[in-house]
């Protein structure tokens, strides 16, 4: 079957196209034939080395399918089921995959493969930021940084479901009117704005929360943003690791707190993962929370899908094709 494979750390160039022999599932396990797989930033990561993983390897924790074959032990799924993962293993990249049945859960019928894949990793990413980390309620300013972007646009639109006051942070007038379109109360361009004299003025006292997946670039202009007891919750590293940052930094801006989590550690039981899962799927079946059709790539086209989304070309998601 074809396959990305990597076989060191680097650019988009480093991305190939290969043949693979498919694997028979294991205890627990099942093959996925995928439809439709998900382009996520932390495949970045993974790819730059960023984040580390044994190579060669593939790339791509995300893909909505339907299940091929299951392995012994296998009681959450039947072959022919429509199901969808995101929490790995990496190699998504491929035609098909095999994953733990403990790592997938079934797919409604109502959303298509490719808006699965579009949105479950991202998805569960808002949810847990929104309801776990910091839990979004009716009143509370909200920032929300690459507000556009995949989880952006889920974030801003799940926040103002709760009631919050939405601020969201995009990187020029067209992101600008996407994050309005979704239903952002405000909206900041750093570079024209100073993101945290403009928050102030909004908010007048500072944000609740403010959710920074930018990393270096934003990072000291989301805790000035923030008002006593706030919290900063750094989740992502776009444009590069955040800088390092003394404690006391935290106690001269209003004892602030500050966190950097990830989805695994909030879906590391069937129990957690088919909660997160139930809720993401019931905000976008009732409609409070919209994906937009994704941006295409062929399976082959994978490096220029990691070309666009780190020059941040894109909105919404990406997804890739076999």
């Amino acid at each position: 079957m074809k396959a990305i494979r990597i076989e060191a750390n680097g650019g988009p160039d480093v991305i190939a196209l290969t043949d693979i022999a498919e694997r028979e599932p294991g205890l627990g396990e099942v093959l996925v034939r995928n439809h439709a797989i998900g382009v996520n930033f932390i495949d970045v990561y993974h790819r730059t080395g960023l984040y580390k993983s044994a190579l060669p390897n593939g790339l791509g924790l995300e893909a909505a399918g339907i299940v091929e074959a299951i392995g012994d032990g296998v009681t959450r799924f039947s072959v022919g089921d429509r199901i969808v993962y995101a929490n790995g293993p990496i190699g998504a990249y491929a035609e098909a995959h095999v994953v733990k049945q403990t790592q997938a859960v079934k797919l409604p019928d109502a959303i298509p493969f490719d808006i699965a894949a579009a949105s479950l990793l991202k998805g569960m990413t808002a949810r847990f930021l929104l309801r776990k980390t910091f839990r979004v309620e009716r009143g509370h300013d909200v920032v929300v940084h690459a507000a556009a972007g995949g989880v952006g646009q889920i974030a801003v639109q799940w926040a103002k479901h709760l009631g919050a006051n939405v601020i969201a942070v995009v990187g020029n007038d067209e992101k600008a009117a996407i994050a309005k379109s979704l239903g952002a109360d405000h909206t900041i361009i750093p570079g024209r704005d100073d993101v945290a004299k403009r928050v102030r003025e909004i908010t007048s006292v500072g944000a609740h929360v403010v959710y920074d997946s930018v990393g270096k670039d934003t990072f000291i202009a989301s805790l000035d943003s923030l008002r006593p007891l706030g919290m900063m919750v750094a989740f992502g590293n776009a444009s590069g690791p955040p800088p390092d940052i003394n404690p006391l930094a935290l106690a001269q801006r209003g004892s602030l707190f500050l966190t950097r989590p990830t989805m695994f550690n909030y879906t590391a039981t069937v129990e957690q993962l088919d909660e997160t899962s139930a809720d993401l799927f019931a905000v976008i079946e009732k409609g409070a929370v919209k994906i937009a059709a994704p941006t295409r790539y062929a399976l082959s086209d994978a490096s220029q899908a990691h070309r666009d989304l780190e020059a941040r070309k894109t909105t919404g998601s990406l997804v890739l094709i076999p």
